[in-house]
C-alpha cells in the first residue's frame, strides 16, 4: 500500500503554459478497447473516436552485396472517425512511415595454429533512423478545408536529431513542441512524462501528454484544450491529440 502511495504521489504531469492550464480542462483519456483491425476507442472529455480501421504493418528490408549496410522500411496506415458534444465528425487518414538504417562490422579473433579454431562475429548499430507521421483531417465531409499534421523525426548515431512538426489548413500554421515533466528539472525520475505543446502564433492552445512518466507511465494521457477556441477548431486538435496517441501507443507496446 505504500508502495502504491509512494507511485500515485510521485505522479507528476508534463509542463505546460500557465495561460492554457487556466484557460483550459485537464481531460483524463480513456483508452478503451482496440478489437482486430481497429485503432484503440480513445475517450476524452466530449470526444471520442466512434469507428476506425487499421492496416496491418508492411515491413521491408535490403542490403548490399556485403550485408554491410542495410536498410529497413515500415508503413503503418489507420483512419478513424471522432465526434464531439454538437454532433460534428472529424475523419482522420493516417500513415506512419519509419525507415531505418544499419551498418555492420565483421570482426575476426586471432587464429590459432595449433587448434585451427576459427572465429568470427558481426557486429551492428543504427546509423540513421527517420519517422515521418502524416494524418489529414476533414470535418463533416468538407473536403474544401483539410487540415494536415506533419511529424517528422530523424535520430543517429552522429548525436545531430533533428524534429519538425505542425498542424495546418494551408493559412494557419500549429507547432507541435516537445513538451515533459521535467522541463524545469523538478522531475527527477528516469522516466518523465512526455507529450506536446500545440502553440499558434506563440500562444499555447492545446496539449496532450502520451507518458505518465515513472515505471507505470503507460495509459496515463492527458489532454488539455484551450476553452477560448470554437468548437470545430477544438476537434481538429483532439483528433490530432488522438492520431499521435495511437502511434505512441503501438510503439510503446512493441517495445514490451
Amino acid at each position: 500500500m505504500l508502495t502504491i502511495a509512494n507511485i500515485s504521489q510521485a505522479q507528476k504531469d508534463i509542463i505546460i503554459s500557465d495561460s492554457l492550464a487556466a484557460n483550459s480542462e485537464k481531460l483524463k483519456v480513456k483508452m478503451g478497447s482496440q478489437g482486430l483491425g481497429k485503432i484503440w476507442k480513445f475517450q476524452f472529455g466530449n470526444y471520442a473516436v466512434i469507428s476506425s480501421k487499421a492496416g496491418w504493418t508492411i515491413t521491408s528490408s535490403k542490403g548490399n552485396f556485403f550485408n554491410t549496410k542495410t536498410e529497413s522500411t515500415s508503413t503503418k496506415k489507420f483512419s478513424f472517425l471522432m465526434t464531439n458534444k454538437t454532433n460534428d465528425t472529424a475523419k482522420v487518414n493516417a500513415a506512419n512511415n519509419i525507415s531505418a538504417e544499419y551498418l555492420s562490422e565483421f570482426e575476426i579473433l586471432s587464429v590459432s595454429v595449433i587448434s585451427g579454431v576459427h572465429a568470427f562475429w558481426e557486429s551492428s548499430k543504427l546509423s540513421e533512423k527517420t519517422i515521418n507521421f502524416s494524418a489529414y483531417i476533414t470535418i463533416n465531409g468538407d473536403t474544401s478545408e483539410i487540415w494536415a499534421l506533419f511529424m517528422n523525426t530523424t535520430s543517429g548515431g552522429n548525436g545531430q536529431d533533428t524534429y519538425d512538426a505542425f498542424l495546418t489548413n494551408g493559412e494557419r500554421k500549429i507547432f507541435v513542441a516537445p513538451a515533459s515533466s521535467n522541463k524545469n528539472g523538478s522531475d527527477t525520475r528516469s522516466y518523465p512524462a512526455l507529450g506536446y505543446e500545440f502553440i499558434e502564433d506563440g500562444q499555447s492552445i492545446s496539449a496532450l501528454q502520451y507518458f505518465g512518466g515513472g515505471a507505470l507511465g503507460y495509459n496515463k494521457n492527458i489532454v488539455w484544450i484551450s476553452n477560448s477556441l470554437d468548437e470545430k477548431v477544438k476537434l481538429i486538435l483532439a483528433a490530432a491529440s488522438t492520431a499521435i496517441l495511437q502511434i505512441k501507443t503501438d510503439s510503446y507496446q512493441e517495445k514490451l
